[in-house]
This record gives C-alpha cells, sequence and structure tokens, in this order.
C-alpha cells in the first residue's frame, strides 16, 4: 500500500535532544523537593508531561498526589523548556531531517508532527525549526489537543483527519520512544519506526512492537520505497 501520511515524534526523533528534556523534567521535579535520576526521566519521555510527572511522583512514594502539584511542575516545565528552545544555540534539528521531508512531500506524502509537548513549547520550537515557514510539514499535533496522548492512537487520527488520510495501513509513525512505538500500533500503522539515536536505545526499542528500526532520519527514506 503506498504511503501518504508520515508521523513524526519532534525531541529526540527529529529534533536535536541531548538528553536536554529529561534533564529539565528532573531540574523541574527537583524544585519541588522530588529528586528523580535521569534513567527515571527518559522512562517517562515521550508521554504527555502531566502524565509523566504523575507517573514519576507515583514511582517516587508521593502521598497524596494533588492536581495542583503536578500543574505547578508542569508550569515550572513549560518555562524552562520554552526559554531553551528560544535560546540555547544546541537546538537544532536532526541529520538530514529538512531533505527527507522535501523528498517526501516531493512524492506527494504528507507530513505532519506529533509530541508529549503542549503547543505552548511546540510553537517556540517549530519556529526555531522554520519547517512550518519552509513548508516542509503539513500539521503538528500536540498531547493537549486531543483527550488521551500516548500511547493512545489519539494523536495520529487527528493527523490522519485534518491530512484527510481515511486508513491507517497508509500511515508511518516514526519516533525514539516505547510511548511512540505503542501509539503507532495502538492506531494500525503498516510501519512503526524506532529511530535509534534518541532517548531509548536499540536494545529498550527492540522490546517494544515495531516494524523497523533506523539510527537517522534519512534510513526511512529505502523503507518506504520497499
Amino acid at each position: 500500500m503506498p504511503v501518504e501520511l508520515v508521523v513524526f515524534d519532534l525531541a529526540g526523533t527529529t529534533v536535536h535532544d541531548n538528553n536536554d528534556v529529561p534533564r529539565i523534567l528532573q531540574k523541574s521535579m527537583e524544585r519541588f523537593d522530588v529528586m528523580i535520576s535521569m534513567q527515571e526521566a527518559v522512562k517517562v519521555m515521550g508521554l504527555p508531561k502531566p502524565t509523566a510527572i504523575r507517573s514519576l511522583l507515583e514511582e517516587k512514594g508521593v502521598k497524596d498526589i494533588k492536581a495542583k502539584k503536578i500543574d505547578n511542575i508542569h508550569r515550572l516545565f513549560i518555562s524552562e523548556m520554552i526559554h531553551f528552545y528560544m535560546n540555547n544555540e544546541s537546538v537544532r534539528e536532526k541529520e538530514g531531517v529538512s531533505d527527507t521531508f522535501e523528498k517526501l512531500k516531493l512524492r506527494g506524502v504528507k507530513i505532519a508532527l506529533d509530541t508529549g509537548f503542549d503547543r505552548q513549547i511546540t510553537d517556540p520550537l517549530l519556529e526555531r525549526m522554520q519547517w512550518v515557514k519552509n513548508g516542509l510539514i503539513d500539521f503538528s499535533v500536540t498531547s493537549d489537543e486531543v483527550p488521551n496522548g500516548r500511547p493512545f492512537p489519539d494523536m495520529i487520527f487527528k493527523s490522519m483527519a485534518l491530512t484527510r488520510v481515511s486508513q491507517s495501513e497508509h500511515v508511518v509513525k516514526v519516533g525514539d520512544t516505547a510511548s511512540d512505538m505503542q501509539e503507532g500500533t495502538s492506531a494500525g500503522c503498516k510501519w512503526v519506526v524506532g529511530i535509534t539515536s534518541g532517548a531509548y536505545s536499540r536494545e529498550d526499542l527492540m522490546k517494544e512492537p515495531h516494524t523497523h528500526l533506523i539510527n537517522t532520519i534519512p534510513e526511512l527514506l529505502p523503507i518506504l520505497h520497499e
């Protein structure tokens, strides 16, 4: 079946991330006296961030977890991420991303982005990447714009609706976390492609449902020619 839509994740997949997101999540939790390791922060990458924060609080045995505490941590995380994405010199796309987007669009393939971030973080990041300005993506969907974020398939289904793709057998999901792989599988995507140069290692992604594992985004092109 021909590819009609590719849904890419952001941080760690199409955007270079040197553990910046888990590091900022770790620091945000620490400001509220919740100490987590980098490994614990990485484990929840890909999830909607309020969900990730609740999961970490539960894992640390925090009692009587209130929505206000989750919201306060999340607000700090949002503020720190926006500042980082707007100002840090290290923020850049991963190798060959724009070129891959361009080649896919020349084939008539629609391109969407989905993310565990909310819209407040996503827009400054997309502005920095200039993919929208350069006409390289069709739509983006954030976790606060659907009833359920990853690992549920809602963001993929919304991407399909926005791009008028009716069957998930024509959809590719690309991401670097367990929740990305679970999301693509839940949506019924024919191709579920893991990026091994992001948050999760090849060994970790091997444990998750997938069709292909690649190290860089340009490696996707020959797979979609098969």
